[in-house]
């Protein structure tokens, strides 16, 4: 696979120029961007997948809606619909994608709405009855059709953008030099400390500017487990039969948190759709056993597996430092 990537440089490098192009046709007016007349917070990475954008948008959520009227704008990854849908109580993972489904069925006092066309999503909101105060755009920090109010950019403590090259030889959508659109910078799933010595060196390495916030989060794995109708402290599973399932980008720190005694750990692809045969596959290595998986793949596992058996393990994101700085940051924009 590595060698694959080096014979395709001379594409990473056509696709570099693309999109650098693209970019200065927006930067400079000739393509058009569209602004909106309200708050709208962008989450995005320059790599493809496992920054850890769903955690940092619900911390978002949590901080911001209790006190206005929010909605998050996806475009629904993989789901089997189209064009825009506002979610409700015949949604699923299938209608909307899982990342916005799992909002959906997490945050009671949000809208959730996916469109591939965000101009046409944001429209559609603020046609609504119920019109939205702010806008949490998922994943759109390529999509530069719509210029929204404030850019958050994260990156992977172990996979920083300042290290990584273009698709495909990479794993960058574009440039490096595409970071300066962000208004705050987060290297995302960090160990639990970073010496204030390496904080400085990841700043320099980033190119972080004079106008740029540069912040610090960790996962944080909740200590229980969590089925329709049972709660189980993470600790009560140690000794259980149980088998680990991850369909994400990124799964060895799920596993290594969960895992005990030799259990058989399954794997799939990042926003796997899961087959009946993968159904079947899954229940008979898991007779007599309880499964663990992450939310998002518990939203479109919840209806084909017996509820249970099936368990999910729920994330956050945590800032190291600066805690307070981040989110005064965030409420004097919205405000």
């Amino acid at each position: 696979m590595i060698l694959l990537r080096k014979i395709l440089f001379p594409f990473a490098v056509l696709y570099g120029l693309i999109t650098s192009i693209r970019n200065f046709l927006f930067d400079n007016g000739i393509l058009k961007s569209y602004t909106f007349d309200l708050p709208i917070i962008a989450v995005g990475n320059l790599s493809v997948g496992g920054t850890g954008k769903t955690p940092q948008i619900e911390y978002l959520i949590r901080l911001l809606s209790d006190t206005y009227k929010v909605a998050t704008l996806s475009r629904g990854y993989k789901r089997n619909s189209e064009g825009f849908i506002l979610a409700d109580t015949t949604s699923n993972a299938e209608i909307l994608g899982d990342e916005p489904f799992q909002f959906y069925q997490k945050f009671d006092n949000i809208q959730v709405a996916v469109d591939v066309n965000r101009k046409n999503g944001i429209e559609q909101l603020l046609s609504q009855d119920l019109k939205p105060e702010v806008i949490l755009l998922d994943d759109a920090f390529q999509h530069r059709k719509v210029k929204a109010g404030f850019y958050i950019l994260l990156t992977s403590y172990g996979d920083l953008y300042s290290d990584d090259f273009m698709l495909p030889t990479g794993n960058l959508r574009e440039c490096r030099s595409g970071a300066k659109r962000a208004n705050v910078i987060i290297v995302t799933k960090c160990p639990s400390e970073v010496a204030i010595k390496e904080q400085n060196l990841i700043r320099n390495n980033l190119k972080i500017a004079k106008n740029q916030e540069l912040y610090f989060t960790t996962i944080v794995y909740d200590d229980c487990i969590y089925s329709e109708n049972q709660t189980l402290k993470v600790s009560e599973t140690h000794n259980m039969d149980k088998i680990l399932l991850a369909g994400i980008a990124k799964p060895e720190p799920f596993f290594n948190f969960l895992k005990r005694n030799n259990e058989e750990c399954l794997t799939f692809p990042d926003h796997h759709h899961f087959t009946e045969k993968d159904i079947l596959d899954i229940k008979n290595k898991a007779i007599n056993k309880i499964i663990v998986t992450t939310e998002k793949d518990y939203v479109r596992l919840k209806d084909s597996i017996p509820s249970e058996q099936l368990f999910y393990l729920p994330i956050k994101s945590k800032f190291l430092v600066a805690d307070n700085a981040f989110k005064k940051t965030i409420l004097n924009y919205v405000g």
